[in-house]
């Protein structure tokens, strides 16, 4: 299937306009390029459930924090643009950074919730606040649409989603599963960046976390014992340094310590394996 690619917020907006002026519903995937699989099923849940779907590929500067990798952030448009209109996505939203931010360099000014300020917040300070700018932004190009997330990145989910709240938006953020390599790593544009020893040991990131989540899930569960099982899983990788590995409440990104049985929890680490920062997540019921 052919894909059009649009280059600026006006011409999109005509695009759009046409659709909607028929009652046909509009589907969104916000994404910074270099797409793989994981993108791909972010792209079919739209086409399965809207009538046109955008994808939009932009690096956003504003998300990059000191000494992190926004030069060589991977790019492949040519790969982009075969992925998404193989899976039946309509356009390709591909602005340019004075499109984004015609007055130049900005300050981010959208509020961020709460939900913004542990785990990510404290490790990569303004990098939600960056996240919440650009989103906003795109969002406000795209219109009244369901935007489809991954729940990998569960924390920038939770704040897109608080943040389209605040400012009103008439958006639906949809939150979908976490796509996996066969042996359970999250698909990230980021696995490139891993060695062949280091891509061999990413996949104890999944098993620290079902082993978690296992451990969650029966009565009597301590978190302080359930966070020390999967940091100690984590550890006996020698390639992987471990930032954090947590159990938290999903609405908060804040530790649990007496949930109720039957409560939603989610369970998260992050890790690094050389040049690759690696994040992943699992939800999970209380035992």
């Amino acid at each position: 299937m052919s894909i059009e690619v649009v280059a600026t917020r006006a011409l999109l907006a005509e695009r759009l306009d046409v659709v909607r002026s028929s009652g046909a519903s509009v589907g969104f995937v916000p994404t910074m390029g270099y797409l793989h699989e994981g993108h791909g099923s972010l792209v079919d849940a739209s086409v399965a459930l809207t009538d046109l779907t955008v994808v939009s590929v932009f690096v956003n500067p504003l998300q990059f924090g000191a000494g992190e990798d926004l030069a060589s952030y991977p790019r492949d448009l040519e790969a982009d643009l075969e992925l998404c209109g193989s899976r039946g996505a309509s356009l390709l939203f591909h602005p340019g950074v004075e499109e984004v931010y015609p007055e130049g360099p900005v300050q981010p000014v959208v509020p961020v919730a709460d939900v913004a300020r542990p785990l990510e917040g404290e490790r990569r300070p303004g990098h939600f606040a960056g996240v919440a700018e650009v989103v906003a932004r795109l969002l406000r190009a795209v219109g009244p649409c369901r935007a489809f997330f991954g729940q990998k990145d569960f924390q920038q989910l939770q704040v897109v989603r608080r943040m389209v709240v605040d400012l009103g938006l008439p958006v639906d953020v949809v939150g979908c599963p976490t796509s996996r390599e066969h042996d359970g790593l999250a698909r990230s544009s980021r696995n490139v960046y891993l060695t062949g020893a280091e891509r061999a040991a990413a996949p104890v990131l999944y098993r620290a976390l079902q082993a978690g989540a296992a451990a969650v899930a029966v009565p009597d569960w301590d978190r302080a014992e359930v966070e020390a099982m999967m940091a100690d899983m984590l550890a006996g990788e020698p390639t992987a340094s471990t930032e954090y590995a947590v159990v938290v409440d999903p609405d908060t990104l804040l530790p649990v310590d007496h949930p109720t049985s039957g409560r939603d929890l989610r369970v998260l680490v992050a890790c690094r394996f050389g040049r690759a920062r690696l994040i992943d997540s699992l939800g999970v019921v209380a035992g």
